[in-house]
Order: C-alpha cells, then sequence, then structure tokens
C-alpha cells in the first residue's frame, strides 16, 4: 500500500511539474518565439558565445524577484538561436558585489593559463557592482572582474585576483566587451566609462592596459553610454569596424535607444568616418543588445526588448521581459554613405511554415507570425493588426515626413506608464520607389524591418486578447505587389 501511494505522488509531482511547465510558457503575453526566462526578472544579454556548435546566451538575471535587484548571470543554450533551454544560473554575487554586464570568450590559445588537458577555456569578463560603496557615495564601486570555465559554461570558477582592471574614480564604469585583436595578438576590452568609451588591451585576460578614449564629443549623449560592443564586419572586399553603444535615457523615440558608429580601429585607436547619431534601432524596446562572439564572418546581434521608462511596470507576473530575435548585420551603402542593416537571422526558417498569399483575401490569422508587404509606390498607408475589442496596433509609412511608424495608443493595456501609449517614428533611408516591409509579430511584441533592414523597429504591446485580424488602409489606392503571411511555430514546444 505504502508503495503505491508512493508511485501516486510521484505521478502527481510530474504530472503537476508538466502543467505547471504548460502553464508558464501559455502564461498570458509570454513571447512564443522569443527567448525569455522561466520566471522572475531579466534584462541584459551577456556573455554571447558561440562554440561546439551551442550558442551560449548569459543574461542578467535576478532571481528572487520580477522587479530588478541584485543582479546574477542567468544561462540558455541553443544550436540555433532559435529554440532554447534554460541551464542553471552561471554567476552569483559575492562580496565584490552584484554580477553586472559583459562578455565571454572562448580563449583558444589559452593565453589565460585557464585551460586544462588542451582544452580551451570559456572566459567571463564581468563588471563587479558593489552596492555598499554605491550607498557610501564612493565613485569606485563598479571594477571588472573574470572567471572561467573549463566545462562549456555549465559551472564558473572566479579568478582569485579579481578585479583586473580597477575604477580610476568615476561613475558608471562598465560593461567590457572583449575581443581578439588578431593582428597584434592581443585582447581588446571595450569599455563603457560614463560618457565615452575606454579601450583596454591584454594579452592573457589578466592584466590590462588603457589604449585610448572616444566619444565625449560623438553621438547622442542624452543619457548614460552603456553596453559596448566593437568588431569589423566585411564590405565590398574591405573591414569597416562598428562600434555599437546603447544609452539612457536618450533613445531616438524616448528612454533607452541603441546608436552605432562606423570607422577603422589600428588596435589602439577608433577612428570614425563620421560623429553624428546613428540608430541600430528606432523602436523604444530594443536596449543593451550585443554581438555573439566567436561566430566566424557572420556577427549577430541580440537585444533585450524593453525600456527602462517602464521595464519594471509591464503587466506581467511570474517573468518580466524577453530578447529580440537574434538579427545578422552586414553594411549597405545608400546615397554615397554607409549604414548597418539587420535581418532575422536564417535560423528563423526552422519554425517557419510555407508563405502564404494573402493580397486577395485575408483570413483570419494566427499569430506568431511574419508578414511581408511590398507596395508599388511610397505613398501613405497603414497595416491595422486588430482584435474584436477594438484593440489595435498601427504599422505604416508617412509620407510627408518619409517615416515609418508603429501605433501602440489604442493597442490593449497602456496605463502602466505614461510614455508608454505613443506613435512612434523612424526615418526612411532609401529612395526606391518601392516599399519592402518584414513584420515579426509575437504574441506581444513586433519588430519591423523596413527596406532589407536599413530601418528597424522593435516594440511590445499587452492586447486583452489576441490580435487575429489584419488589414490595410491608405488615402489612395495603393496596389501592393505582394502580401504575405508565415506561421511561425512556439519554439518551447
Amino acid at each position: 500500500m505504502d508503495h503505491l501511494k508512493h508511485i501516486l505522488i510521484i505521478s502527481l509531482v510530474l504530472l503537476f511539474s508538466k502543467l505547471n511547465a504548460q502553464t508558464k510558457n501559455d502564461e498570458k503575453y509570454r513571447p512564443q518565439i522569443h527567448f525569455s526566462p522561466k520566471e522572475k526578472w531579466m534584462n541584459d544579454p551577456n556573455g554571447m558565445v558561440y562554440h561546439n556548435g551551442i550558442y551560449h546566451l548569459f543574461y542578467q538575471y535576478y532571481p528572487d524577484s520580477n522587479v530588478w535587484g541584485p543582479m546574477h548571470w542567468g544561462h540558455a543554450a541553443s544550436i540555433d538561436m532559435i529554440r532554447w533551454k534554460h541551464q542553471s544560473i552561471a554567476l552569483y554575487p559575492d562580496s565584490l558585489g552584484y554580477i553586472f554586464s559583459g562578455s565571454a570568450v572562448v580563449d583558444v590559445n589559452n593565453t589565460s593559463g585557464f585551460g586544462v588537458n588542451g582544452k580551451p577555456p570559456f572566459v567571463a569578463i564581468f563588471t563587479h557592482h558593489d552596492p555598499k560603496g554605491e550607498a557610501s557615495g564612493r565613485n569606485d564601486y563598479q571594477n571588472q572582474s573574470i572567471a572561467y570555465s573549463v566545462d562549456d559554461g555549465k559551472t564558473w570558477i572566479k579568478y582569485k585576483n579579481n578585479p583586473v582592471v580597477r575604477n580610476p574614480g568615476i561613475k558608471d564604469f562598465r560593461d567590457p566587451k572583449v575581443m581578439w585583436f588578431a593582428k597584434e595578438k592581443k585582447w581588446i576590452m571595450t569599455l563603457a566609462t560614463l560618457d565615452r568609451i575606454t579601450f583596454y588591451s591584454s594579452n592573457d585576460l589578466k592584466n590590462w592596459s588603457k589604449e585610448s578614449e572616444f566619444g565625449k564629443n560623438a553621438g547622442a549623449h542624452g543619457g548614460v553610454w552603456e553596453c559596448p560592443d566593437l568588431f569589423p564586419l566585411n564590405y565590398n572586399g574591405k573591414k569597416v569596424w562598428v562600434l555599437i553603444v546603447s544609452i539612457n535615457p536618450g533613445g531616438p523615440n524616448g528612454g533607452s535607444g541603441t546608436q552605432y558608429f562606423l570607422g577603422d580601429f589600428d588596435g589602439k585607436n577608433f577612428l570614425p568616418f563620421s560623429t553624428a547619431t546613428k540608430w541600430l534601432d528606432y523602436g523604444p524596446d530594443d536596449y543593451a543588445g550585443v554581438t555573439w562572439s566567436n561566430t566566424g564572418d557572420r556577427r549577430i546581434f541580440l537585444g533585450w526588448m524593453s525600456n527602462w521608462s517602464y521595464a519594471t511596470v509591464i503587466p506581467t507576473e511570474t517573468w518580466r521581459s524577453a530578447m529580440t530575435i537574434p538579427r545578422e548585420l552586414k553594411i549597405m551603402e545608400i546615397n554615397k554613405e554607409l549604414s548597418v542593416a539587420s535581418t532575422p537571422v536564417k535560423e528563423m526558417a526552422t519554425i517557419s511554415s510555407k508563405p502564404v498569399d494573402i493580397s486577395k483575401k485575408i483570413p483570419k490569422l494566427d499569430f506568431p507570425g511574419m508578414i511581408e508587404l511590398e507596395m508599388e509606390k511610397a505613398e501613405d498607408f497603414s497595416i491595422v493588426i486588430s482584435n474584436d475589442q477594438g484593440e489595435e496596433l498601427l504599422i505604416g509609412y508617412d509620407k510627408a515626413t518619409n517615416k515609418y511608424f508603429i501605433d501602440r495608443t489604442k493597442s490593449g493595456i497602456i496605463n502602466f506608464h505614461k510614455e508608454f501609449p505613443a506613435r512612434h517614428f523612424a526615418p526612411r533611408l532609401t529612395n526606391n520607389s518601392t516599399i519592402k516591409i518584414s513584420l515579426v509579430i509575437d504574441v506581444s511584441s513586433v519588430e519591423l524591418f523596413a527596406d532589407d533592414g536599413l530601418t528597424v523597429m522593435t516594440e511590445i504591446f499587452f492586447p486583452g486578447k489576441s490580435y487575429d485580424h489584419l488589414r490595410i488602409q491608405s488615402t489612395s489606392h495603393m496596389p501592393h505587389k505582394r502580401l504575405r503571411y508565415v506561421k511561425l511555430n512556439n519554439i518551447w514546444k
């Protein structure tokens, strides 16, 4: 009898666990094609590295609440950047402070000496944030530290001589992004230092020397600079260096935003082609994004899909925040000016159904999905995504201002923060007569990729009932060359 009771208890536990997991995946507003934590709070992507066929994603995580708190590094792994498996927490706060943002590399040459039996170590480089130092009024409460793993990121050992880069006495000294500069066989650290970027170099990831600074008089300065990333992209056989810098506040549509610069890097100095402000994403909900390390010629970007203006009060309960769709970056030339374009990674095909032509009759739609629209002329139009409760999201183009827009003023729950309901704009950067738009739509987000990714906008929304209607509206007759729908399959099932 006791044996049967034991079996029954185990069966009930397994059943509850299965139902609980399903409930979490089906929770209202839970993204179905974007990465989100199992539960609790998440923000910046960290330590993104590719090794032995696995994409690793670490991220700012607080396991005890659905609002920001003492930061850890959460961990997830994927073979395609689309379907994810949650892993154990990688890094916990310690006596030196919280574990803020940073990066990770595969030290293939074992420059650090952390490798074992010929196996190259993962080395994480992160900011230690000392809350006691901050509370006492000191300026040097953020320093850079390292940890290493010899089992491909499953477990980590913090370096005994941390920190490896000490604060010279300034606030906002954080978010190290490290890369290997092959030409001089050294590591380069790109660090956010208040209102500029500071570059450091090292031969062993332990001992660092300052190289140069950039940005005090360049780009947007409406807020603190954060989460930088420096990397090369190939364009017409030449190497163009890209420097990404997040800023909060001061984004193009309020609150958080991500700007970038193009130029040359010689191992010491970043030399920009222009100091004008360029934005990687014009929407309000793509922030703190960086790229994966160790991906060869591909450069793949991932951002935090929220905004610090309202991230802690969005209407979700057991979890907060998600990541954007991974995006491949490339250089494009428009009107003799170089820009960075972003498009969804080709791996999206693994969850894509066969495209359906809906140009003649638009059926009820089931999101997540992708909408592909091509218009014959650049005239005013709106794509209206709605439900039968009168809630709607507008995505379109305004010819008079030559701007794309997303309007979420009637999108559903909007009263949790005064800055959330708004119409946001982004410039059209090409003079092509036709307009091409791709929309990646999840249950609570839309990502717009216009003109082959030259203009990108990311927005979150919270309808009372799922959207299932779509219509095209315009002040003039605007025949579209193509209107297609692609169903996207749930990544958690």
